[in-house]
């Protein structure tokens, strides 16, 4: 099926080894795919790709005008294409002042939302932004929080949200063809996870490829090419980007008093992706 396919997640979830995983697939090469050539297809907050789509220099419009363009920009996009894109989402499902969702839905073919564990998410993004863990714990809370919000750099402004609506914003908008995909299954089985990410998507389904594109993907092989050639979406002040990709980490570096304060704000959506339970306990 032609259209946009949203790779959307909040930060620290998965996202960049499910863009490794789609291009080593798409492209069914004999080697993996350099890391900083991740081609399945893009991101949805490329500056100058906008610029180009509008006309018009990003950095000269408001926040409200770039949020106008954003939806048309996307419908360009798909109906340039009769292939299947894949763009990379960190902003949370937003509507703009006219009322019409940043992620039209005439553009899109399909959501595949990723969620991960958010008490691993503050350690991996506590790690990627050094910053410590009671500074990540008080931003994903943060109902105003932008990724980026200013127009210097290479990106448009990306309103995040806190975690849990951002989670929100995805898994309850109005009838987008959507796929929630857990982290944790994607560890725990990788070659079914990402075989019903395959079909989602339209594409003809290769088990032998899908199999060498999870090999290739593997964490152990991103972080090698990491070590080797570096990685471009490393935060500068990181010590790397590819840390230890495992699900529960957190159990080594949150206190019990962080995890509660976590509960508290997030227990509501924690308990419907089931990262607790109905008494609001974390299953061991």
């Amino acid at each position: 099926m032609s259209g946009i396919y949203w790779l959307a997640s909040y930060p620290k979830s998965g996202n960049t080894w499910l863009r490794a995983f789609l291009t080593n697939y798409l492209r069914n090469a004999d080697e993996p795919a350099d890391i900083n050539e991740l081609d399945a297809s893009g991101v949805a907050f490329n500056r100058y790709q906008f610029d180009e789509y509008v006309g018009i220099e990003s950095s000269d419009l408001t926040p409200k005008q770039i949020e106008h363009y954003r939806p048309l920009v996307y419908e360009k996009m798909s109906d340039e294409t009769e292939e299947p894109v894949f763009l990379k989402v960190h902003d949370a499902f937003t509507y703009n002042s006219e009322g019409q969702p940043i992620f039209s839905k005439k553009a899109t073919a399909g959501v595949i939302y990723l969620v991960r564990n958010p008490l691993d998410v503050a350690v991996s993004y506590a790690h990627h932004s050094r910053q410590p863990i009671d500074t990540i714990i008080r931003i994903m809370g943060q109902s105003d929080k932008f990724l980026v919000s200013s127009d210097d750099g290479d990106q448009l402004p990306q309103k995040l949200m806190s975690w849990s609506e951002h989670v929100s914003s995805w898994l309850d908008a109005p009838d987008m063809n959507l796929l929630t995909v857990k982290y944790e299954d994607m560890i725990s089985d990788s070659i079914g996870t990402f075989e019903e990410i395959v079909r989602f998507s339209g594409l003809e389904l290769d088990r032998n490829c899908v199999k060498k594109s999870v090999e290739f993907s593997s964490f152990e092989k991103l972080k090698a090419q990491e070590l080797e050639k570096g990685f471009y979406e490393k935060y500068l002040k990181a010590e790397s980007f590819f840390r230890k990709g495992k699900a529960g980490s957190w159990r080594e570096s949150l206190t019990a008093v962080q995890v509660e304060q976590f509960i508290s704000e997030h227990g509501a959506v924690m308990k419907r992706l089931g990262y607790v339970d109905a008494n609001g306990t974390i299953p061991s």
